[in-house]
């Protein structure tokens, strides 16, 4: 009761004062919000200050706090909340997604077969074509030829015999390469799989063009060979124009914050330069991903903690991804008797990284997709937890979690390890799940959200991003419904998430998936002016129409980035 007495004498203080006593920059009234705070979860009005919100309450209340200098902000009655938050993504691979070309509403083989003879008409003599988003389930319908659901490079190198292509699986975990990425990678029909991945090849032991997992490697270390041979300055030109192109698609989309899954040091320290300039447009939270033997003694150089970009996590992986026969089982795939999927990186190996962590201080999220993958992962958590029990708090994470043996559920709650969720994922793969798991498996351990909200788990949303469209919207619906939005057929809907489970997902458990709950996440006095005007209230609005929500207003920092007429 003391507490809410003074809240209020500091909230009458606030408004009583003389109105040019207080810098007011941004003034939002007429508002629909909802702040994803427990303590007043609605209000119709707020202030920012200094890109931090000073006031949260009624629309009246609000307007006394104008100063000359105010912007305002009349909503109209929309719905405003804090600003979405990526909670699974690759930064810069969202960036070349949209520079390269881009398959992920290709429905047919021939479709993108067709978008790259395109690119080949306009593109560097010697140079590589490189692209991603393709993905063989999701097609309407198979290539003439094809090898395990798989087409045969033959099209593809008949309209590019002069350029290497590279074409990347919408999940990254397997990779399309013509004849010539092939012959300049060296590939002949006795080059061996390398363990953890495996070369795709016809009855005559040729290889198609596909490589899984480790065997991309074959074909990627002659692409970073020809990449080597560009010049510092195009290379640099080229990243930078792929972060803005990022950060605008980003910004039109809602979202304020980015959770970075993965990237080398060599980014990170470009991140920290943008960021240190006053350069990055939102906000940027990265995990270091390198080798141990890279990492070992030199991780702790690329902490760093600032408002828009903070490392302070480590990445790792042990698996794949399902639909390219990757993520690994504890019994076989349904649809692939006797093969249980990849173990892409060495246990020994991730309990080194995880050990790294634990000695710096610093979050780890480790990949884990298949229920064997995410068994073996708890296991590492639990037993460093055990040998460090003056280690509070760690928030350690696994990236994906998305089919689990249903005796593993309560243990993420018991050691308190964040489960780091795609939303979309579930519909987007719907198609092919039941095929790769037989139906008690999908029944009861695929993207088990409900499951794990029941035991307490914080779960961070996102879209994987380029493997998805980083769109908040469409993953929203997906995780509220988890319908396709072409059948509207529902994939095991006892699993779905609330409409308010799912804005917070997106907004305060990401932030708290990051240890940055204090900062963002709810639009609560003292927290980032962070914050999104949507044209439909997402709480409430009909099922049908949550799709055509669009993005009105998005603020980072109390800075106007986004304005849609609407």
């Amino acid at each position: 009761m003391v507490r809410k007495i003074l809240i209020l004498l500091l909230i009458s203080g606030l408004i009583s004062c003389h109105k040019d006593d207080i810098p007011v920059d941004l003034i939002i009234h007429n508002a629909d919000i909802y702040t994803v705070d427990p303590a007043m979860p609605k209000a119709t009005g707020l202030a920012v200050s200094k890109g931090k919100i000073i006031f949260v309450g009624k629309s009246n209340e609000v307007l006394r706090m104008k100063n000359p200098d105010t912007k305002v902000i009349d909503a109209r009655g929309h719905f405003v909340m804090p600003g979405f938050i990526e909670g699974h993504g690759h930064f810069s691979g969202l960036g070349f997604s949209l520079v390269n070309l881009n398959f992920l509403t290709a429905r047919s083989w021939e479709q993108i077969v067709g978008m790259v003879e395109e690119r080949v008409k306009t593109a560097a003599e010697d140079s590589w074509i490189e692209g991603r988003g393709w993905h063989q389930e999701k097609w309407d319908s198979l290539p003439v030829k094809s090898v395990q659901g798989y087409p045969i490079h033959t099209s593809l190198s008949k309209i590019s015999p002069n350029h290497a292509v590279i074409l990347f699986h919408a999940s990254g975990h397997s990779l399309f390469a013509n004849e010539k990425a092939m012959e300049l990678a060296g590939i002949g029909k006795d080059t061996p799989d390398p363990e953890g991945g495996r070369i795709v090849r016809n009855k005559r032991g040729e290889a198609i063009g596909v490589f899984e997992e480790r065997a991309m490697d074959l074909v990627r270390t002659a692409y970073e060979k020809y990449r080597e041979g560009l010049s510092t300055e195009a290379k640099e030109r080229e990243w930078q124009t792929a972060i803005a192109l990022a950060e605008a698609e980003c910004i039109d989309n809602g979202i304020t914050s980015f959770q970075d899954a993965g990237s080398t040091f060599e980014e990170l320290a470009r991140y920290r330069k943008l960021a240190d300039k006053g350069e990055l447009d939102i906000r940027l939270w990265a995990m270091a991903r390198q080798n141990y033997e890279t990492m070992k003694d030199v991780v702790a150089k690329y902490k760093y903690v600032s408002p828009f970009f903070t490392c302070n996590a480590i990445k790792s992986e042990v698996d794949g991804a399902l639909g390219a026969f990757g993520a690994w089982l504890l019994k076989p795939y349904n649809d692939k008797p006797g093969f249980t999927g990849q173990n892409t990186t060495d246990i020994y190996e991730v309990r080194k990284i995880a050990g790294l962590a634990m000695d710096n201080d610093m979050q780890l999220c480790v990949h884990a997709i298949g229920d064997r993958a995410n068994k073996v992962v708890l296991d590492i958590y639990e037993g460093m937890a055990e040998m460090h029990p003056e280690k509070k708090d760690l928030r350690w994470r696994i990236e994906h979690a998305q089919h689990l043996a249903v005796e593993d559920i309560p243990r993420f709650a018991k050691s308190g390890i964040i489960a780091s969720m795609q939303g979309v994922h579930c519909t987007s793969d719907a198609p092919f799940v039941v095929k790769r798991l037989g139906m008690e498996r999908a029944r009861t351990g695929a993207y088990a959200w409900r499951s794990l909200l029941k035991k307490g788990v914080h779960i961070a949303n996102g879209t994987d991003a380029p493997v998805e469209d980083v769109d908040p919207i469409r993953n929203f619906y997906a995780t509220v419904t988890r319908k396709r939005e072409d059948s509207r057929v529902p994939f095991f809907p006892e699993q779905r998430m609330t409409r308010a489970e799912a804005i917070k997902s997106y907004t305060l458990d990401n932030a708290y998936a990051a240890k940055e709950e204090q900062v963002k996440g709810s639009l609560s006095v003292g927290k980032y002016a962070d914050i999104v005007i949507l044209s439909k209230n997402l709480l409430k609005c009909r099922e049908g129409d949550i799709l055509k929500t669009r993005v009105l207003f998005t603020i980072v920092n109390g800075v106007i980035v986004k304005h849609k007429v609407s």
